[in-house]
């Protein structure tokens, strides 16, 4: 008998100075049996950066055709695809067709230097793609939020973001960006 997805609830205050965005969302996360709690606070992180009225998370870990969040157009066409994690170099390409941009958030710390010293060299020459590696405790830290029923604010100012809850200082969401998209 295969295991069964945990749901978690989420309710999210956004307030992104930068892009001038600030919404409530309420979100329901499916966390895959063999997803952690530091990656399922990745996406949410991700979800907060890049948010949108039609950002949604996918299927992710347990559909290879399918990002961890997607937003798509009116026609269903991929306006965005954000992958969490350390993907091969083949699924990023697929993903660079399918969609008008990419991002891929890495976290692990050395590891993720490790993947993408491997990736590097094709994936550079993929215009629409942008890569960023969160900072070494920024996943474990992020991974201590993780609640069943969470209520969380993000901000976004300057370049820097913050996420936290009432209970729990705000976790600061520092990265380094490995790859940024070419501009035409």
């Amino acid at each position: 008998m295969a295991l069964k997805s945990t749901i978690y609830k989420a309710e999210l205050q956004i307030a992104d100075m930068d892009r001038h965005y600030y919404a409530d969302h309420a979100l329901t996360i499916a966390r895959h049996p063999s997803e952690t709690d530091e990656r399922m606070m990745v996406r949410i992180a991700a979800f907060a950066l890049f948010a949108h009225e039609r950002l949604e998370f996918c299927k992710g870990l347990s559909d290879t055709d399918e990002p961890d969040l997607w937003r798509k157009d009116l026609t269903g066409a991929i306006e965005t695809w954000i992958e969490v994690g350390q993907p091969d170099e083949r699924r990023i390409a697929r993903a660079s067709g399918r969609a008008n941009e990419v991002v891929v958030i890495a976290y692990g710390g050395r590891a993720s230097d490790i993947w993408w010293q491997g990736v590097r060299n094709k994936v550079e020459r993929l215009r629409n793609v942008t890569v960023w590696s969160l900072g070494e405790p920024v996943a474990a830290e992020l991974g201590a939020l993780a609640e069943r029923t969470m209520r969380l604010q993000c901000t976004v100012q300057d370049g820097a973001a913050w996420l936290g809850s009432a209970s729990t200082e705000p976790v600061a969401i520092e990265w380094t960006v490995f790859k940024a998209p070419e501009r035409v």
